[in-house]
């Protein structure tokens, strides 16, 4: 993942009503979402969000039904249009952007997955992955072979001349995502993609999500309900409530330092050994040579992957920083007393 950020996402607003510009304008803004409605007949639906989105990072915007999760979502991509804002896309603000080159952005460089499929009932399995390569132009031979790479990707291979009422919930939403993957975007938006679904079919959906993402790193904004969800898909979080991203941050941030009693509420059950890594449990060594030959471990580590590894050692795992320098240890106290600790 680089630093670089591929979208930024600068004091954006969006204001349903019949004069939005003018209500902004003239907003008092230490009024509630309530209380403006109630005043100005018009819905606050995002307020004044401000975050940026790293070059191969998964972004999670989580919040409860009408946070403005899912406006915001369809406002980066102009679905929506922002009523006040700036939304850069590798520099360029796309807010200035015409019909044409919002087409050109959407259809090369951005691709949508919606919770409810979407998938065309008349067209089989690859018909519909190679949809987007059909609209640009690709000829029959080429997008049927990008459509087969990509569906045995998703592990449908066998799968491809079946329509899509011969395919189980989970098996369509691959569908979904293999055609948002066939045309090669830059940035994936998932809009509550696996939440129709069973759990069970739901947790295998992440897994392969996050599995599909360590191999070819894409930029990708996730829009969830589920805490559980946001903190297993997220390289970072961005919480929102009443239009207002409240708190941004990793999922270990989040967890172990909650900004307010509503961020706070979500995190409580939890397990911190799921999300706190080693670094944060370790001790300092004065004597690295005494552990030089230890087990390493890097302290960006989650406690859950050492359970295992620390019951099995007969000493400290030494802790290695990113350049494979010992910079702590570890010792199977210390992870059985993070693994019950509530902070």
């Amino acid at each position: 993942m680089s630093e670089t950020p591929k979208i930024v996402c600068n004091k954006v607003w969006k204001i349903f009503g019949a004069y939005p510009e003018q209500t902004l304008k003239q907003l008092d803004r230490s009024l509630s979402r309530a209380e403006v409605q109630s005043q100005t007949g018009h819905v606050i639906a995002v307020k004044d969000v401000s975050f940026e989105v790293k070059t191969g990072e998964t972004f999670v915007v989580m919040g409860l039904s009408g946070s403005g999760k899912s406006t915001l979502v369809r406002c980066i991509s102009r679905l929506i249009e922002p009523t006040a804002g700036s939304l850069v896309i590798d520099g360029e603000d796309i807010m200035s952007f015409d019909a044409v080159q919002l087409t050109e952005l959407r259809r090369f460089r951005m691709s949508m997955v919606f919770q409810h499929f979407g998938l065309f009932p008349h067209r089989k399995v690859i018909d519909n992955i190679s949809f987007g390569l059909e609209i640009r132009g690709m000829d029959k031979k080429a997008r049927k072979e990008k459509a087969l790479e990509v569906l045995e990707k998703v592990g449908l291979d066998g799968w491809a001349d079946h329509f899509p009422r011969e395919l189980s919930g989970g098996m369509q939403q691959r569908v979904g995502l293999a055609r948002a993957m066939a045309v090669d975007p830059e940035i994936l938006i998932f809009d509550e993609p696996f939440s129709a679904l069973d759990p069970l079919i739901r947790r295998e959906m992440q897994d392969e999500l996050i599995s599909i993402q360590a191999e070819v790193h894409k930029t990708m904004i996730f829009i969830t309900h589920d805490f559980l969800e946001a903190i297993k898909m997220g390289d970072r979080i961005a919480i929102m409530k009443d239009g207002v991203v409240v708190q941004i941050g990793t999922p270990e941030e989040i967890v172990t330092n909650p900004v307010d009693e509503y961020v706070r509420e979500f995190t409580e059950d939890v397990p911190r050994y799921k999300v706190v890594s080693v670094g944060k449990v370790m001790q300092s060594v004065s004597d690295a040579a005494r552990i030089n030959g230890a087990r390493k471990v890097n302290h960006n580590e989650k406690i859950d992957s050492l359970i295992e590894l620390v019951t099995n050692s007969d000493g400290p795992l030494a802790v290695v920083d990113d350049d494979n320098q010992i910079v702590g240890e570890v010792t199977q106290t210390m992870i059985l007393r993070a693994m019950s600790s509530r902070v």
